[in-house]
């Protein structure tokens, strides 16, 4: 991919940039570990999000004036009402991220419909909106899930990888009703470097903590790739693992780096999907989600 002959972007702006931050609390981490259930010292790693991690994060991004998705899913919502509530009104979009952050490699597709509907009342009651942003925990959706995705008043998703600027998920020829991906990469995200738990062993195979200086070298060296060929970068956060003491620096620093360029359009998930939707009805020809797709929704047909 050559450097951008024109902007995709509001205002002539060279790249897009969308912070996204996963509140899961200890739903996340049953899901992926059932061990866990029970073990009070383990799950508190991931209770530190709600306890401390989410008032750093928010105060960082009020400290830039960043508007972020966060993404929750009802069973947390219902949990931490009052924390939820106070993210929306600090000015920041909930996204819905099913019910109980299940596997939906293990769901049917009646049962993740379920799951994507019983979160969205649960999230339109709490913060008085119903979401239009969706992202799923773990695993793949089901073929249909697209269309039940739309008809519950979603919009984008950001879930699935594959491209480092948005596309549309098929079928998208009424681009009203098309559902924008912003797809997401394992190196511009906390967990994979940071994410650590002694037993059960989180990750399995226990090779991190990673050094928090290369860290923030490789989210610097990837901005400047995405700002050069005109991207969308999501940065995808945990308030559990950014929020530390020591690591909101590393996230303050990146921050500032990306704010000090005139030229990128920060901005919501929200805003990068109705931006995206309003310039296209398809996707560049041959692009990998319309060739798959087709083909396996095809594969499982009765």
């Amino acid at each position: 991919m050559k450097p951008p002959a024109r902007s995709h972007w509001p205002e002539g702006k060279r790249m897009a940039f969308v912070v996204t931050v996963d509140f899961f609390d200890t739903a996340g981490i049953l899901a992926q570990e059932p061990r866990m259930t029970g073990r009070e010292k383990s799950l508190s790693v991931w209770q530190y999000g709600a306890r401390r991690g989410v008032d750093r994060l928010l105060g960082v991004l009020e400290e830039f004036k960043l508007g972020a998705s966060w993404f929750v899913p009802g069973s947390v919502a219902l949990e931490h009402r009052a924390t939820v509530r106070r993210i929306h009104e600090a000015g920041h979009e909930i996204g819905n991220a099913s019910f109980g952050c299940e596997n939906f490699d293990a769901l049917s597709l009646a049962q993740q419909r379920d799951s994507l509907l019983s979160a969205q009342a649960v999230l339109a009651e709490v913060i008085g909106e119903a979401p239009v942003g969706f992202r799923s925990p773990f695993g793949n959706w089901a073929p249909g899930f697209t269309q039940q995705l739309r008809a519950a008043g979603i919009r984008w998703s950001s879930s699935w990888r594959g491209d480092d600027l948005p596309y549309l998920h098929p079928p998208s020829g009424d681009a009203a009703q098309a559902l924008v991906e912003i797809p997401l990469h394992y190196e511009l995200e906390d967990e994979p470097y940071f994410a650590f738990n002694l037993y059960p062993p989180v990750p399995v195979g226990q090779p991190r903590i990673a050094s928090y200086r290369e860290v923030l070298g490789n989210w610097q060296q990837d901005f400047a790739g995405f700002r050069r060929f005109g991207l969308c970068l999501p940065l995808r956060l945990h308030p559990e693992i950014i929020g530390t003491a020591g690591r909101i620096d590393l996230l303050r620093e990146f921050l500032a780096g990306v704010l000090a360029h005139d030229d990128v359009w920060v901005a919501t998930g929200r805003d990068v999907a109705a931006w995206w939707s309003s310039r296209h009805t398809g996707n560049e020809a041959g692009h990998p989600v319309d060739v798959f797709s087709p083909l396996h929704e095809a594969s499982v047909a009765p």
